[in-house]
């Protein structure tokens, strides 16, 4: 597993590529262990990897895809993750990363395909038209890196429903994120804001960072905040059941999200006008809140979630294509009697 490629090598590459991609989950990366902290870079550099290129901002690299149409850039996603898995050289460092760290963590193929099938959506230029399509969307980015981030950190594939609570958290991510890149993704031809909801407040597809809507489009980033808060609240209760120094960071990895969240709802009608972020020294003070919670405990959420793990695996395979027929022989096929 890794392509051949020493691992010493393949996480110092990781390591890079997270300190120029995620700030925030740098920060709270470094309180993992060392091993976990390891494995946790190496998910991360797929992850990564896989965004760039779905995005056509691979230049130079070894796949020459600043060409190829948005399904080819999946399709070459889905085959190189796959040749990983299956312990082959992919001739991309972020993928071979993604072959040791399966093989170590024991991610399944079935995981990766959740998550690539979010990128699959984004290149059929897809958008939700209901909430549900929005929390399916959200499990496939998202939710299913929580899942992989739990095995990570050595979650076994028998205990649910830590593995639910860990899709919980990365949800909540997903929401905010979603809140905070209004705009962004209007300028890359993106809405993640249901159909259903433009509707709610008479906005014409395609319109709502029109001026005139920026009152209701702050009623609908509030809507996707304080349903992040619902999920980070169950979230929480799992990390709860982690050694501590993963609790630690994954806690603080909420807070620096949730802050995101809370300063969208904050700057109201401003928060798209430049982009929300949080300060190196608030980070700190992320952290340090964190630590206090890892030894004192999280609070049981007060709002049960809609939007279950269960509910959205199923929501996602009945989206998917049908199985194939098997091609077994019906009982008792080319079977005679002696006498016939």
């Amino acid at each position: 597993m890794g392509g051949g490629r020493d691992r010493f090598a393949l996480i110092g590459k990781a390591r890079d590529s997270i300190a120029n991609g995620s700030k925030s989950f740098n920060v709270a990366s470094y309180l993992f262990d060392k091993p976990t902290r390891d494995r946790t870079h190496l998910l991360y550099a797929w992850c990564r990897r896989c965004d760039d290129i779905a995005d056509g901002q691979d230049h130079g690299g070894e796949l020459k895809l600043d060409n190829a149409s948005a399904q080819d850039r999946v399709e070459a996603i889905r085959i190189l993750t796959h040749r990983a898995l299956d312990g082959q050289p992919t001739a991309d460092v972020a993928f071979d990363a993604l072959g040791l760290v399966a093989a170590e963590a024991g991610i399944t193929r079935d995981m990766c395909d959740d998550v690539i099938d979010g990128f699959q959506l984004d290149a059929e230029g897809w958008m939700p038209r209901t909430t549900g399509d929005l929390m399916r969307y959200c499990y496939h980015v998202a939710g299913a890196v929580g899942v992989m981030m739990a095995k990570v950190m050595g979650v076994p594939s028998d205990a649910e429903d830590t593995l639910d609570r860990a899709c919980d958290l990365g949800l909540a991510f997903q929401l905010n994120n979603i809140a905070r890149d209004i705009a962004e993704d209007d300028a890359a031809g993106r809405c993640y804001l249901p159909q259903e909801w433009l509707a709610e407040f008479d906005i014409p597809p395609g319109e709502h960072m029109k001026p005139q809507h920026r009152t209701a489009l702050v009623k609908m980033a509030k809507r996707l905040i304080d349903m992040a808060e619902i999920h980070d609240a169950h979230a929480r209760i799992g990390a709860g059941r982690l050694p501590f120094r993963r609790r630690w960071a994954i806690l603080s990895a909420a807070n620096i999200y949730g802050a995101i969240g809370e300063e969208v709802v904050r700057q109201a009608e401003l928060a798209w006008d430049n982009r929300v972020h949080t300060t190196a020294l608030e980070k700190l003070g992320h952290v340090v809140a964190a630590l206090k919670e890892s030894v004192s405990g999280s609070f049981e959420p007060q709002q049960e979630r809609e939007w279950t793990r269960g509910k959205l695996l199923v929501m996602a395979r009945m989206a998917g294509p049908a199985a194939g027929v098997p091609n077994t022989p019906i009982r008792d096929e080319g079977v005679r009697r002696k006498d016939d």
